[in-house]
This record gives C-alpha cells, structure tokens and sequence, in this order.
C-alpha cells in the first residue's frame, strides 16, 4: 500500500503505519519504547512527533518514507 504523506498530518501517518502492523496502540508503542497513551496523543495530535520518530517508526515497521520533488 502507498499513500502521499502530504495529504495527511503526522499523527493520521503514524495512525495508518500503526493500522498496517495490525497492532495495538499497544503494542505499537511497545515496539518503539513508547507508552500507549503517547501512541494515542501522537495519533489525536496532541503530541507532536519528530522526524527522528518517524524514522525510527519506519525502520522497526519496513515502512519506506520517500521524498521526491515535483
């Protein structure tokens, strides 16, 4: 599955990666040292999330995060 990051705002991105795995806020958040409360305020977007995060994110999941110019 493919999606442009742009269309969406980082914590529906993490929201869909999260949905792929088929796990937990959880048990995702387990997976990146991440409690289930910040899993979910990262989703509701009352936490930010870094690009560092994100990365990290990608990596543990086989995300690929492109950037491409128009």
């Amino acid at each position: 599955m493919k999606i442009k990051a742009n269309d969406y705002n980082a914590g529906e991105i993490i929201k869909i990666i999260r949905e792929w795995t088929e796990l937990s806020q959880k048990d995702f958040g387990k997976s990146i040292h991440r409690s289930r409360d910040s899993i979910n305020s990262i989703e509701n977007g009352r936490n930010r999330v870094f690009l560092e995060t994100l990365l990290e994110i990608a990596k543990k999941h086989n995300v690929i995060i492109t950037i491409e110019k128009k």
